[in-house]
């Protein structure tokens, strides 16, 4: 991540100690993010070293089934789930956003931003609020409220798309405006509208929060907010499951190391049980990438493509131990 921060060195005021900030800021998100491919790994290593000290032989031989034995490492990575979420709920969100808005500041010190609600950008006379970002350069659920040099609101338009452009303006879809002239009020409508201004792509892309980053529980009131007013909530329905569908795969990937330890890897070092639990977690973990890049364009059910890679383990592992002897 830090080498990734190279091209943003040097612009504004961001320094390499910012980037190295904006680094560590983030940490815990990718610690949330590899825990099932760490528990994986740490699984098989454990047992693995168990197995070849002959304790799990000891265990058959009093009667320890191999589900018996599924249930002690269970109960192992029940621990692991509740630390996936102190991290997951409590900690990486907030130090995420905390570290995009330190970046933000320091890249573009002529604009201000806050608030909750998606992103409240300042651009001099303007309050401009974006709801989400749908890719680099496009958002959606733009408004823009006009002020007067002695803070009269002049004009209100909303857009229900925003695409920044190379010369820095912006195209705006479905786009309305009221105007505020005294006593009346000037509406106009269009498909398509431009618009100039200082604020950024880059910046804004900065400040919206991406439904990936926020936690359960805000996660839950907005998609509530979206569908009682028939918006789209998809974005925000599969981010939801998908984060509760990765706590809940610790628990399969604890149990996937029990087949393999008590197979062919019994007597194999720890390197290769290492090998294979990489294999297995990086076969995860681009499968889980895979669906959350394609989530929103496959048009599929959101709760399905976020269950989807949990459920393929899920399905692994439980088959793989039922046919253990």
């Amino acid at each position: 991540m830090f080498v990734g921060q190279q091209d943003d060195i040097g612009v504004g005021s961001y320094t390499v100690l910012d980037a190295l900030w904006f680094t560590a800021m983030n940490m815990p998100q990718q610690v949330y993010e590899l825990l099932p491919i760490s528990a994986l790994i740490g699984s098989l290593v454990g047992l693995g070293t168990l197995a070849r000290g002959s304790e799990i032989t000891v265990m058959r031989s009093v009667g320890w089934s191999v589900w018996r034995l599924s249930g002690a490492v269970a109960v192992g990575a029940v621990l692991l789930v509740s630390f996936a979420v102190l991290v997951g709920e409590y900690l990486a969100p907030p130090m995420q956003q905390m570290a995009k808005q330190q970046k933000a500041f320091r890249k573009f010190a002529n604009v201000s931003f806050g608030g909750q609600s998606g992103a409240w950008v300042r651009d001099g006379d303007l309050l401009i609020n974006v709801a989400q970002q749908s890719s680099d350069a496009e958002f959606s659920g733009m408004r823009i409220y006009e002020l007067s040099p002695d803070h009269q609101l002049l004009s209100v338009a909303k857009a229900a798309g925003a695409e920044a452009l190379p010369d820095g303006s912006w195209r705006l879809q479905d786009f309305a405006e009221s105007r505020f002239a005294g006593a009346v009020i000037k509406t106009v409508l269009a498909a398509e509208r431009r618009f100039s201004g200082s604020t950024s792509a880059e910046f804004l892309g900065l400040t919206v929060v991406d439904p990936a980053q926020l936690e359960s529980r805000v996660l839950r009131r907005l998609i509530d907010n979206l569908q009682a007013n028939g918006l789209d909530a998809r974005p925000q329905v599969f981010a939801f499951w998908s984060r509760i569908a990765r706590s809940v795969a610790i628990l399969f990937a604890c149990l996937l190391a029990v087949p393999f330890v008590l197979g062919n890897l019994r007597a194999a070092g720890s390197g290769a049980r290492t090998a294979v639990g990489l294999l297995l977690g990086i076969g995860f973990f681009l499968l889980q990438r895979m669906v959350d890049t394609g989530a929103i364009v496959f048009n599929a059910n959101p709760i399905f493509l976020a269950w989807l890679p949990t459920a393929v383990m899920a399905l692994v592992a439980l088959t793989l131990i039922a046919r253990t002897r």
